[in-house]
């Protein structure tokens, strides 16, 4: 997994509206790009959902949000509609994005194991650097994990 300090990955995928994000969209931008293991899944709802709701918070320090997970387009849309959601949701569904930030793992849930996304955020600044790496996301207060790091 990347950590602080390293180059974030350059990176290119297809939003929930079938458009194209990439890296360099975000040139000169401050961003937080988020993995998330599935859409709809309740963890995955109140994480987007907290992020949504605390948005403007989040463009006062200059972040830009981009939410990735290996589902498809068609489960982004109906993520993003469902919700309300107002920020770019990727669907990598060969897990690129997510293998180059180095989030997909052996995980451990209800005594089974198995491969999947770790719920992780990463912060990345105008040079395109990783300010901040948060593994042990919040759910429901995400965006206040994200604002307390300044």
């Amino acid at each position: 997994m990347l950590k602080k300090g390293d180059k974030a990955p350059e990176f290119e995928g297809t939003n929930q509206d079938g458009n194209s994000i990439k890296s360099s969209d975000y040139k000169g931008k401050k961003y937080v790009i988020f993995f998330y293991p599935k859409a709809s899944t309740p963890g995955c709802t109140a994480e987007a959902c907290d992020l949504r709701d605390n948005e403007e918070a989040l463009k006062a320090k200059g972040y830009e949000i981009i939410g990735v997970s290996a589902d498809s387009v068609r489960r982004q849309k109906n993520f993003a509609t469902k919700n309300d959601l107002n920020y770019p949701l990727i669907a990598d569904e060969e897990r690129k994005i997510i293998n180059a930030f180095g989030v997909w793992g052996r995980k451990k849930f209800m005594g089974r194991e198995f491969d999947g996304i770790h719920r992780t955020t990463f912060i990345i600044n105008e040079k395109g650097i990783i300010e901040n790496v948060i593994e042990k996301v919040k759910t429901k207060e995400h965006a206040k994990q994200i604002l307390e790091l300044d």
